[in-house]
């Protein structure tokens, strides 16, 4: 729900920022095998919070996150660079599309101008829209790279919204992770939780949602410019 004191009821959404991974693809689990994978290589384990840590940041953030805290003997721009090259095959040789994101995307995007906001590196945000066939869908595609700071801070959803050309009171956010939800909230959207069934959101972070739908094949949009409609 709106928070309290926002004058946002009765206004209707016009634009839509997608996340990527957990919306469109479904990858949590493609991320979780490599990184693990690669910490191992050097005789690492993740930390027990490392994964939920690590879901919604930058490439800057998570790849820090391994050298300096797990313990990656390699240069935070070293590790990024071996995680990323070895996720970049893995799109190339199967994207795990989710079912029905792709129509979802087209449907959504006949009523309302949709941007993405993505806390993979711009190499894979680009490397996923044109094998999905989705590169001339949105207006504006942003990583969190390209921004200060990653989620859960509110800067890639902000800026996607004034790079859209739409405040972010009228604009709504589809996202999956407790971070990404965090981030779509500080920044104002309206906020829409697709829970992923092996990470769901906590408790907080979905509470922050003006609506829950169990696949993202259930947006339509008419849902989606109704939530603040009311």
């Amino acid at each position: 729900m709106a928070k309290e004191g926002m004058a946002t009821h009765g206004m209707a959404i016009e634009a839509v920022v997608f996340d990527l991974d957990g919306v469109i693809i479904d990858t949590e689990e493609v991320w979780e095998e490599v990184r693990r994978g690669y910490v191992a290589e050097y005789d690492r384990e993740f930390l027990p919070d490392t994964q939920d840590r690590m879901m919604g940041m930058s490439t800057p953030e998570w790849s820090g996150h391994l050298a300096h805290d797990v313990g990656v003997p390699r240069t935070p721009e070293q590790v990024a660079a071996d995680v990323l090259n070895r996720m970049a095959e893995r799109y190339r040789t199967s994207l795990p599309l989710i079912e029905g994101s792709v129509a979802t995307v087209r449907r959504l995007g006949e009523r309302f101008p949709l941007a993405l906001a993505s806390s993979s590196a711009r190499l894979l945000i680009d490397q996923v829209l044109e094998t999905a066939g989705l590169t001339d869908a949105f207006q504006v595609t942003l990583s969190t790279e390209e921004v200060p700071r990653g989620k859960p801070a509110p800067d890639v959803y902000l800026t996607a919204c004034e790079k859209l050309g739409f405040a972010p009171a009228v604009c709504a956010a589809v996202e999956d992770s407790s971070n990404g939800l965090r981030a779509a909230g500080a920044a104002g959207l309206a906020v829409i939780a697709v829970p992923h069934g092996v990470y769901p959101p906590a408790a907080d972070a979905l509470a922050l949602a003006s609506l829950v739908v169990t696949k993202v094949s259930e947006l339509t949009p008419e849902r989606v410019a109704g939530i603040r409609a009311e």
